[in-house]
């Protein structure tokens, strides 16, 4: 086993807010819960500069760890700082970071060492020490690559719940419709 520091690092750039837009911008609040991914940002900060992330950076907020928030950036950007950048090292491939992190032991380990009450936040030093398996970078690869095929299905089949929800709805209201012309 290894500590996650093993893996990855927390990143501490800036981006102006100035280079940004609502479609690069993340904070807790377009993070969705229970690993959703994002939605785009309803404002920027009005601050100069915030942190930077990068295409491949794995980000995860860092208040209330229990609603499981975490995103594989697939742009660059800034975002808040109570969302923590987690990159990859060398001996680490970005895809297995992010199901390393997305994991209930994770989110478990990052509530149980999460500082406060109210607004509980992550500790960074605790979550540095969290333990992962050491595995070689092929096998990490091979075990991204079969899960990102799981989700890329899962993502298929709620599109297509999604329209068949809407088409039911559609003709149920030309059912109702329908109907009332025959009173």
């Amino acid at each position: 086993m290894l500590e996650l520091a093993e893996l990855c690092h927390f990143v501490d750039g800036r981006v102006a807010v100035a280079n940004l837009c609502l479609d690069n911008y993340i904070s807790t609040e377009n993070m969705l819960p229970n690993r959703d991914g994002i939605i785009r940002s309803s404002g920027l900060p009005t601050i100069p500069q915030t942190q930077a992330f990068q295409a491949g950076d794995v980000l995860v907020s860092n208040i209330r760890p229990y609603f499981r928030k975490i995103w594989i950036a697939d742009r660059n950007g800034g975002c808040s700082n109570d969302v923590l950048v987690l990159r990859a090292r060398e001996n680490c491939n970005p895809g297995f970071l992010y199901y390393l992190l997305s994991s209930d032991e994770f989110f478990d380990y990052a509530t149980a060492t999460a500082k406060g009450t109210k607004m509980p936040r992550g500790d960074k030093g605790a979550i540095m020490r969290f333990e992962v398996p050491d595995l070689p970078l092929d096998v990490q690869m091979g075990i991204a690559d079969t899960l990102s095929a799981f989700d890329a299905k899962i993502a298929l089949n709620r599109d297509v719940n999604r329209h068949l929800a809407d088409k039911s709805s559609f003709g149920g209201a030309m059912l109702c419709s329908l109907s009332s012309s025959f009173r």
